[in-house]
Parts: C-alpha cells; structure tokens; sequence
C-alpha cells in the first residue's frame, strides 16, 4: 500500500522544481536549454579554455608529418610477363584478387593489377628489413609493421589514364622520399623474379648450355696445346710439306754429292783429301736424311733429342690422325660456343622485351613543407568538442536531478554506486 501511495505522489523535490516552472511548460525547450547554457557560461569557458590549452600542448608534441609521392605508369599491353604475374596474383590471393587476375588476361591496361602488386607482402616485407622500420615505428610484431607502413602509405590509381600514384607520409622527409623510391625499386625487382616467360625459360637454358660448352672447349684446348706440346705438332699439314721438302732437298743433294765422289775417286783415287771430305759430306748428308724420314736408331716412338725438334715423316701420318681429331673436337665447340653466344645474346633481349616495363612519370622528391598534423584545426575542434560534451553534461545533470527518488533508474544507479564503495572499501589499493 506504501508504494502505490508513494508511486501517485510526486517527492517534495519534484514538486518544488515544478512549482518554479511556469504552468505551460512541463518538459524541456529549446529557451529552458539555452537559460541553463547562460547561466554555466563561465564553466563553458573554462572548460574551452582548458581544452584549448590541452591540445595546444598535444600538437606541438605531436610529430611532424611529411608526404612525398611518385607516379607511374605501367604498360598499355599486358603481355605473357604480365598474364604470368595476374596469374601468380590470383594464385596467391582470393576473392577480389583472384577475379582481379582472371580478368588482366586479356585486359588493355593492368593498372590494377599493379597496384596489388604494390600491396602485396613481398614488397611490404623487403621495404620493412631495408629501411628497419620495425625500430622506426616503435612495433614488437613484423605484421603490426606492416600494418602501419600500409596506413601511412596511399596507393590510389586513376581509372582514365591509368597513373597509379604512391604517396607515402613519414616524419622525416628525406625517409619520405626514399620509401616512395623503395616502392618503385621493389615493384621492378619483384617483377623481373616473378617473370616465367618463355624468354625467361629459354635464357635460363642456353646460360646453362654455354657454361657448359665453355667448360668443354677449354678443356679441349688444353688437351690440344698439351699434345702440340709434347709431340712438338704445330701444324701438321704444313710441317709435313716442309718435312717432305727438306727431304727431297737432302736427297737432290746427296746424289749430287755421290757424282762428285765418283768423279773426284776416278780422277784421284780413294786417299786423296778431296775424295775423303766429299765422302765425309755425304755421310752427314745421308745422316740427316735419315734422321728426317725417321730411320735413325731412336726406334719407332718420336725421337725427343735435342738434336731433333721436329717428328720425322714416318711419324706425322700417326700424330696427323690424334692431332687432327683434338683440332676438329676444338672447332666444334668453338662453333658451338659462337652459335649459342649469339642465341643467348638473342634471349637475352627477347627476356628483357617480355618484362613488363613501368614508366615512371614523377619521381619521388624530398617534400619542402610539413603536411601534418593540421594543429589549428585540431585546437579547433577540441574546443568546439569542449562546447558540445559540457552542453551534453550539463544537459545530463538536469535530467538526472528532475528523476524521482524512487525512479528505477535512480535506483539502479545508487546500487552500483554502493556496490563499487563496498568493493572498494573490503580492497584498497
């Protein structure tokens, strides 16, 4: 019975407050608001002033912020190289990036196909470990990292012309200026790695081919100079024709020597001095046509003396056949190292033709003036959050007064306000 009694009759408090309000206004207008904000006027400047005075302190702590931007242009023509990275992009993404890449196939334009590129980890991940931006950024964790470099970095693509531009925000200028370079450094590396055209694949075989030949035709050489080395075998061709030379010559001389013998013998007989030294010429004459048509007492192998220098005759058709066959395994791969340095120097151009090339049409430059934080606007807008939060409070505070002691939500609130005093009185701090 005591609580229907006390829910029809209104406290002192409330009929109080009622009675110094005019009888036509029973709720709160736009006049009552404004009467309450004029009559805490000097709380609302107060609190204006020191939010003012708050955020001033707060931007000029704040740290300066630099933007410095670059823009490219990438190839009109996708290409096998740019089919291959849509490719690899949608292998490696889902959703969007997957219909991305399926798409830029045969697309005239792969803007956007660069610009994931541009977002991609490999990139994020190379520019982190170059420029340690884990210190830079104060972050425990490789992926806050490079959370942060994507917040402070705005890649956006005009739809038109195709011109992605990179604009990337950091507090030092010149680090501003090296990361948007950092970005075009690794969109190229990461391109030219990811490139499996077939120019790519057909490089990368004939590079293993000529190493391989190169290897060969050394080694042939080698074995080529030992052999003309050790055999004394120039030229066999040549060296047999001087052989054969020298010996018709030594022949032609020692029959002119045996008539001059014979002449000389029936004209003075055998003991006269001419005849000996006659027959002491031809001796040395027959000696050394023995010695180079090979039938000296050295036996069959090459003689090595001093005496010697060259092979005799018999023995150049059995050099001729070695030395001929380490010639021609020469002269093949020679030819063969020729044919496929050209071939590679070939590849080597129709790879680079096969790379998607990007244009860069502003390079990234050291920005002249801060672009951040915008502080008169900060302390401005404080201020005026100052103005609504103390209107809202003091709205609060009227509303909350006008409650009923037995209001439920009244109630409610002292409950808690009790629970957390108890609370706080069985643990203190």
């Amino acid at each position: 019975m005591r609580t229907e009694v006390l829910d029809k009759e209104p406290s002192t408090k409330n009929r109080t407050a009622e009675a110094m309000l005019p009888s036509v206004i029973k709720g709160p207008t736009w006049a009552t608001n404004a009467s309450l904000f004029l009559d805490h006027r000097r709380l609302f400047f107060r609190v204006a002033v020191i939010a003012g005075l708050l955020s001033v302190v707060i931007v000029l702590l704040m740290p300066k912020e630099f933007e410095s931007s670059a823009r490219i242009m990438p190839p009109e023509q996708g290409g096998n190289g740019a089919a291959m990275l849509a490719a690899l992009v949608g292998k490696s993404g889902a959703g969007a990036l997957a219909g991305l890449a399926g798409s830029l196939v045969g697309a005239k334009n792969n803007s956007a196909l660069f610009v994931a590129l541009l977002h991609s980890g490999s990139i994020s991940e190379h520019l982190i470990d170059r420029f340690d931006l884990q210190h830079v950024y104060h972050k425990r964790y490789r992926v806050d990292t490079a959370k942060r470099l994507a917040h402070l970095t705005k890649i956006t693509e005009d739809t038109k012309s195709g011109v992605i531009t990179i604009v990337v925000t950091d507090e030092t200028r010149e680090r501003a200026r090296d990361l948007a370079q950092g970005y075009l450094d690794e969109l190229n590396n990461l391109v030219s790695r990811v490139n499996t055209s077939s120019a790519h694949r057909e490089r990368e075989f004939i590079e293993q081919r000529l190493s391989t030949v190169q290897t060969e035709l050394q080694h042939a050489e080698v074995e080529l100079s030992e052999f003309s080395s050790k055999n004394t075998a120039i030229d066999i061709k040549e060296q047999t024709r001087a052989t054969v030379e020298a010996g018709a010559k030594l022949e032609g001389q020692l029959i002119a020597g045996e008539t001059e013998l014979d002449s000389l013998r029936q004209i003075y007989g055998n003991q006269n001095v001419r005849v000996r030294a006659a027959e002491a010429r031809n001796s040395i004459i027959r000696r050394e046509l023995q010695r180079a048509n090979g039938q000296s007492n050295v036996g069959p192998e090459i003689d090595t003396d001093s005496s010697h220098p060259y092979p005799a005759l018999r023995q150049l058709p059995q050099l001729g056949i070695q030395w001929a066959n380490l010639y021609r395994n020469v002269r093949i791969h020679e030819t063969v190292y020729d044919l496929l340095s050209e071939e590679y120097e070939n590849a080597r151009i129709e790879e680079a033709k096969s790379i998607p090339t990007v244009g860069i049409i502003d390079f990234p430059g050291v920005p002249e003036r801060r672009t951040g934080p915008h502080r008169t606007l900060i302390v401005l807008i404080s201020t005026f959050l100052s103005f609504v939060m103390t209107a809202l409070f003091l709205l609060a505070r009227r509303s909350w007064v006008r409650l009923d002691d037995h209001d439920g939500r009244r109630i409610l609130v002292d409950r808690i306000g009790m629970t957390i005093r108890n609370a706080w009185g069985r643990n203190p701090l």
